[in-house]
């Protein structure tokens, strides 16, 4: 159904980040299409964030500070799905509290949301470390290209990324789906891959609408750098990820390959075996991927020496 002049609900959680919300902020208000409500989801921070954005949200209705009820479970997910029951919005979308929203953010992808059947647009996204000093390509032409549920593998792969700050959905995308509360990494992955396999069909956009703050403080960096709490989430969104993929009947040997190999560097987790419970394979299948399992560290033994060699 074709909406005039939708209004968009922006989804921001923030923790402590009063030295980078302004910036983030200032870039959703020069936004070039004006109908949205701004959500600021407080997770509990102790900072000066409320005094430092106070002239704002009283300049501009549209931006409201909100703190997260303890009825949703502290993190980025509770708060998003707080945000989720909270906006009154027709379509959704994701901020993180220290990134750069390119000023044709909205107005892209809500001219992209009209066409019939679309149920959300994606977009590309770049990164930039310290100051931001990007020039914004104004531009109206590029290139896109339709997702559907058969491209799920790609997907989940990541070999189509969607990044949580990088795509706007159709509210109805979340009637029967939130984030799952104590992931605490890679739960809009989750979250996405779980509801686009449910059948519905986005746009991407070939065009550069969001852009990253890269520093150790965010939830990627923290990854990254090898933290037990991100690795563990990561752990467990890969084996809801499989579960999903079982239900809906679209698990591929492929991609079971990818995340037994995975699986490997997550021992510590039992990764393996979950993954074997969650695909609800045989016992004769099992066994097959638990000799191909067993036989990973010659497999990258023999590749660290082909590279070796080949650097000789």
């Amino acid at each position: 159904m074709y909406l005039q002049n939708p209004k968009i609900s922006i989804v921001m959680a923030t923790y402590n980040r009063a030295h980078f919300i302004m910036e983030t902020l200032i870039a959703v208000q020069q936004q070039t299409y004006a109908n949205w409500e701004c959500l600021i989801i407080d997770d509990g921070g102790n900072d000066n964030t409320q005094a430092v954005i106070k002239d704002l949200l009283l300049s501009d209705q549209r931006f409201y500070l909100l703190k997260r009820p303890e009825n949703y479970a502290k993190g980025l997910p509770g708060c998003r799905n707080f945000g989720l029951d909270t906006a009154t919005g027709d379509y959704i979308i994701f901020f993180d509290d220290d990134d750069i929203p390119h000023p044709q953010n909205l107005e892209l992808c809500v001219k992209e949301l009209a066409v019939p059947d679309v149920d959300f647009c994606r977009y590309e996204r770049d990164a930039f470390f310290g100051k931001f000093e990007k020039v914004f390509d104004f531009s109206k032409n590029y290139n896109k290209f339709y997702i559907t549920d058969a491209d799920i593998e790609k997907i989940v792969l990541h070999e189509l990324p969607i990044n949580s700050c990088a795509v706007m959905w159709k509210k109805s995308c979340f009637d029967n789906a939130r984030f799952v509360e104590h992931l605490m990494y890679a739960e809009e992955w989750e979250l996405y891959s779980r509801i686009i396999a449910t059948g519905l069909n986005g746009i991407s956009i070939e065009k550069t609408l969001f852009f990253g703050r890269k520093h150790d403080a965010s939830n990627t960096g923290e990854f990254y750098k090898h933290n037990l709490i991100r690795k563990k989430s990561n752990s467990d969104a890969i084996v809801l990820v499989i579960e999903n993929l079982r239900k809906k009947g679209k698990i591929s040997h492929f991609v079971l390959r990818h995340f037994v190999v995975q699986s490997y560097h997550y021992k510590e987790f039992r990764l393996f075996q979950q993954i074997m419970d969650a695909s609800g394979l045989t016992w004769c299948k099992k066994m097959e991927w638990e000799i191909f399992f067993k036989s990973l560290p010659i497999q990258f033994g023999i590749s660290r020496l082909k590279k070796r060699i080949l650097k000789r």
